[in-house]
């Protein structure tokens, strides 16, 4: 039979056990659990310095992984190599053990430092390892302070450790299950969005900003389908390259592609451009041509700046968008066709429409799926990845070495707002490459134009004191990257003094550390 002090204790073990396999249960954090798991520990069994150490599975050692009452700087002092210590030696044997006093047991480490005092140092150590099944994971260990030395209570106390010891076994592996099974669907999730990134991306057009993230996914929406598609945006946006992704990622890529400008032909040539014309349809049609409808056959006709064409072409175009077929120019008879039609335009169509410049009904025919295109000043993010394709691309075609583009220049042309838009920086790239006799394009090769402080106002160009701060501190900088960042190098490579490097550092408030590898 048990005592009244028996009975006591044991029911204190069971609410201990009690709080502590709700604390197990329900989470999903095994650092924070184990930590919960210490302060319960501490506040009702009066067990200090609970600490619960883990086998790395990289490393092979162990580590303290919660140690309830100890600073961050403390808990990373604590690892061990298995066997080593009485912790290291718990996990080695399996076994548990009792230390009756920390001050005399010469394998007590006190790695960690937590015990310095001499009342720490008279408490009893007890250490029980941590197993799953016949492996050992880890090691359970916590402080005691018996009055009178040890008693039958650090047996029973070692019994309570070891039950405690395995129901953190079966938990630390249950959330570490949990954990790979998320790990792995993360990495699944990763690797598809990456694939269906890869997908997406369209040959030739470069960009990832969420704003080029929406058009490539408007592209795969409607690539396969024979719907009419109209690309919206400015000029130099890029309309001709992503006609050009719709057609050869499609179902219709290996028929022909066809390009026609509507605005570099007049009205009478357009018509026959499109549509064809019979030998003698007009003075100088002197044999048959066939028409770009039927040059298209099958794949895909880009009609370009849709907007300039005039009335006569619209009402034509309009029968050939809804029938299916068309006439040419000089014959009575009906050609059909099969046609994916892909326009594009720079002109605000609905205003065109509603001043009668443009046929509401083919407007409505044409818009059947819209595609904007954005303004390179929307895309920002995009400017740098453009401009290092194009330099690549450009240093290739002109056999040169150019490897970079130096800290000024990028600022230069992430600041400037482009309203030509890519096709402009495409330009601005191939021109400072040409100009370029060096390894870095600099600021002094980019275009004039890019050299204005504020280009949407009416400001004036860069005066002679900025433009050459402006170099000065693009040569600083260059110096500290080619020195990595060691700035009495950087004056003897610039021909100068330390003093002088140091003023102009402060003075233009360059960080050297941001250049060291």
């Amino acid at each position: 039979m048990y005592d009244d002090s028996e009975i006591s204790s044991k029911l204190k073990d069971l609410t201990t056990l009690y709080e502590i396999t709700k604390e197990l249960a329900s989470s999903q954090d095994l650092s924070d659990s184990l930590q919960k798991i210490m302060h319960i520990l501490a506040s009702m069994k009066s067990m200090e310095n609970g600490t619960v150490t883990i086998i790395n599975p990289k490393t092979g050692k162990l580590e303290i992984e919660v140690a309830h009452g100890l600073s961050e700087e403390k808990r990373l002092r604590g690892k061990y190599t298995i066997g080593e210590g009485i912790t290291g030696r718990v996990v080695a044997t399996g076994q548990p053990i009792i230390v009756p006093q920390i001050s005399k047991e010469p394998l007590f480490l006190n790695k960690t430092g937590a015990r310095a005092d001499a009342i720490d140092q008279q408490r009893s150590f007890l250490c029980v390892p941590i197993k799953h099944g016949e492996q050992v994971i880890g090691a359970l260990s916590i402080d005691r302070f018996y009055e009178g030395g040890l008693t039958q209570q650090a047996n029973t106390d070692l019994q309570f450790l070891t039950v405690l010891s395995g129901l953190i076994a079966e938990s630390a592996v249950r959330i570490q299950i949990v954990n790979q099974e998320k790990e792995t669907l993360y990495s699944e999730n990763l690797k598809l969005k990456r694939e269906l990134s890869e997908k997406n991306r369209i040959n030739d057009i470069v960009g990832n900003s969420s704003k080029m993230e929406d058009v490539y996914e408007m592209i795969h929406r409607v690539v396969d389908s024979n719907a009419t598609v109209l690309l919206r945006g400015e000029s130099g946006t890029g309309k001709t390259l992503v006609a050009k992704a719709l057609h050869y990622n499609g179902k219709r890529k290996d028929k022909p592609f066809v390009v026609v400008n509507c605005s570099a032909l007049p009205e009478t040539l357009l018509e026959s451009e499109l549509f064809g014309h019979e030998k003698g349809a007009f003075t100088g049609a002197t044999e048959r041509k066939i028409g770009r409808f039927e040059q298209a056959e099958g794949g895909t006709l880009f009609l370009d700046e849709i907007g300039e064409i005039s009335n006569a072409v619209q009402v034509k175009l309009l029968h050939v968008v809804q029938e299916r077929n068309f006439q040419r120019l000089g014959s009575t008879k009906l050609i059909n066709c099969d046609v994916r039609l892909v326009a594009a335009t720079n002109r605000d169509l609905e205003k065109a429409v509603s001043e009668n410049k443009f046929r509401e009904d083919l407007y409505y025919r044409l818009n059947v799926f819209p595609v904007y295109l954005p303004p390179l000043r929307e895309r920002r993010t995009d400017i740098l990845l453009l401009a290092e394709f194009f330099l690549e691309k450009f240093s290739k075609e002109n056999n040169k070495l150019i490897k970079r583009i130096s800290t000024s220049a990028i600022d230069l042309l992430v600041q400037y707002h482009w309203p030509g838009n890519v096709r402009e920086l495409q330009n601005c790239m191939e021109r400072a490459v040409l100009i370029c006799d060096e390894d870095t394009i600099k600021s002094i090769h980019l275009p004039p134009s890019l050299q204005i402080a504020n280009p949407r106002s009416k400001g004036s160009p860069l005066s002679l004191s900025s433009a050459v701060e402006n170099f000065e501190k693009e040569l600083i900088i260059e110096g500290l990257k080619k020195n990595n960042g060691n700035q009495t190098k950087t004056a003897q490579y610039l021909s100068t003094s330390l003093r002088i490097i140091n003023y102009k550092i402060h003075q233009y408030n360059i960080d050297p550390k941001k250049y060291r590898i």
